[in-house]
């Protein structure tokens, strides 16, 4: 499974390539981004080097890393990305993040339904995200993508899940 284009009605999600690295560290440059996941934003060079890491593809056989920048329709910029990792066939892990500029306006909902009608389309069944309990906006974004909160936890995050029949 590669990433490949998807459109919506405000947003290209566009496979990540290494060279929107400089662009995307003006978007992640807000520490405020970081509150939840722990970190700091990255400069432009490691920011580069994880670019590399994540073109390249996971080292592990059965782990796939898919990952998309958003590009507004509206102004032609990079506004934020979704990731998936799939882990055997039909399962993967999802997360998004939004440039403070850009929150607030439905973005991320859009862009996460976007990607879990992409995985459903490519036979992925179990879909889940990690979600701090006190990140409310990241649990209206999960729950726009058709996520619900499970009683599991892992690092701390309430595990959201959607599962689908074979």
């Amino acid at each position: 499974m590669h990433a490949e284009p998807i459109r919506t009605a405000r947003l290209d999600l566009l496979p990540l390539r290494v060279d929107h690295a400089e662009e995307m560290s003006a978007v992640l440059s807000d520490p405020a981004l970081h509150t939840f996941i722990g970190g700091a934003p990255l400069t432009v060079e490691e920011l580069t080097a994880r670019y590399e890491r994540l073109v390249t593809g996971s080292p592990h056989p059965n782990v796939t890393w898919l990952n998309w920048v958003l590009r507004s329709h509206a102004d032609g910029a990079l506004i934020g990305t979704v990731q998936a990792t799939i882990t055997g066939r039909h399962e993967a892990e999802i997360a998004w993040i939004i440039g403070t500029p850009w929150q607030g306006r439905g973005l991320a909902s859009e862009a996460a339904r976007s990607l879990v009608t992409w995985l459903v389309r490519h036979y992925v069944r179990t879909i889940v995200a990690h979600i701090h309990p006190d990140h409310t906006a990241s649990a209206t974004v999960a729950t726009a993508a058709g996520l619900t909160p499970t009683e599991e936890e892992h690092d701390g995050e309430t595990v959201w899940r959607l599962s689908l029949n074979a």
